[in-house]
This record gives structure tokens, C-alpha cells and sequence, in this order.
């Protein structure tokens, strides 16, 4: 195909030969004016469409980048929440061994401390039963001594009243 600008259709005028029944010279130009003006206006316009395809496509890439960069960014988004997940189940994780670790030291302590207590109870409750048996000794004891000074008392006014009866004379 032959590359055709308005300004060799323009060039052309003139350039026909002229024949006994050719066609009218003012009309073949006439036409040739129409022809290069419309020509004009398609280059015009072919140039315009051009530039605006030239813009889209610029705009198209930078579209295409904006969303590769979305893309990305989605897929590191979505990575990051994956490691996050994965953390916040390690952390989790080691939180409930550690609470457990702690409850188990608590029950262990608190075993002790009972078994502690108990053991002071047991003390306490020996101390207690011996004062006991020592203060239950030293009561039985006194009573003892109490009856025996008692029988003492019986005893020494039983003589007494045995004495006055057999004393003569004092009637």
C-alpha cells in the first residue's frame, strides 16, 4: 500500500493529462480539494486517536501496576496474618503451659502448706492431749490430797469427839 498524504493529492492538480473527452479540470480539482481535506481531518483524527490510545494504554499500565501492587499487597497482607495467627497461637500455647506450669507449682505449694498445717495440727494436738493427761495427772492428784486431808479432818474430829466423850466430868 501506498502511503498517501493530502499534500501529494494537492500536488496532483495539474498533473492529469488532458484528454478529447476527458473529465472537466475544475471538478477533478474540486474533488482532489475534497478528497485532501477529508484526508487532513482523518490524519487529524488518526493522530488524536493515537495520542488517546497512547493515554489509555499509559493509563491501562499504570492501572495494571496499581493493581499488581494491589495484588502484593493482598498476598503479604494475607501472609502476614497467616504469621500472625501462627505467633498469636505460639504465644497461646506457651501461655497455657506456662499458666498450667504456674497452677501446678500453686497446687504443689498449697499440698505443702496443708500438709505443713497438718503436721502442726498433729503437734498441737500432742501438746494439747499431753497437757492433758499432765493437768488430768495433777487434778487427780490434788483430789487425792484433798481426800486425804478430808479424811485427816474426819479422822481428827472424830478423835476430838471420841475425846470429849470419854473425858469424865464435865457434865
Amino acid at each position: 500500500m501506498i502511503d498517501l498524504t493530502p499534500l501529494d493529492v494537492r500536488k496532483k492538480k495539474g498533473d492529469f493529462r488532458k484528454g478529447i473527452r476527458g473529465y472537466e479540470v475544475p471538478e477533478v480539482d474540486g474533488f482532489l480539494d475534497m478528497v485532501a481535506e477529508r484526508m487532513e481531518e482523518l490524519v487529524r483524527e488518526n493522530t488524536q486517536l493515537r495520542e488517546k490510545e497512547a493515554h489509555l494504554s499509559e493509563l491501562l499500565d499504570n492501572f495494571r501496576g496499581r493493581e499488581q501492587a494491589m495484588n502484593e499487597a493482598l498476598v503479604g497482607a494475607q501472609q502476614l496474618r497467616a504469621e500472625i495467627r501462627s505467633q498469636t497461637e505460639r504465644d497461646s500455647e506457651l501461655m497455657l503451659r506456662e499458666a498450667k506450669a504456674e497452677g501446678e507449682r500453686l497446687v504443689n505449694a498449697a499440698r505443702g502448706e496443708v500438709e505443713q498445717l497438718r503436721e502442726e495440727l498433729r503437734r498441737v494436738q500432742t501438746q494439747r492431749d499431753r497437757f492433758l493427761r499432765g493437768y488430768r495427772n495433777f487434778l487427780e492428784g490434788q483430789l487425792g490430797e484433798v481426800a486425804l486431808e478430808e479424811e485427816r479432818v474426819v479422822r481428827s474430829r472424830a478423835g476430838e469427839l471420841d475425846s470429849e466423850l470419854n473425858e469424865p466430868g464435865d457434865d
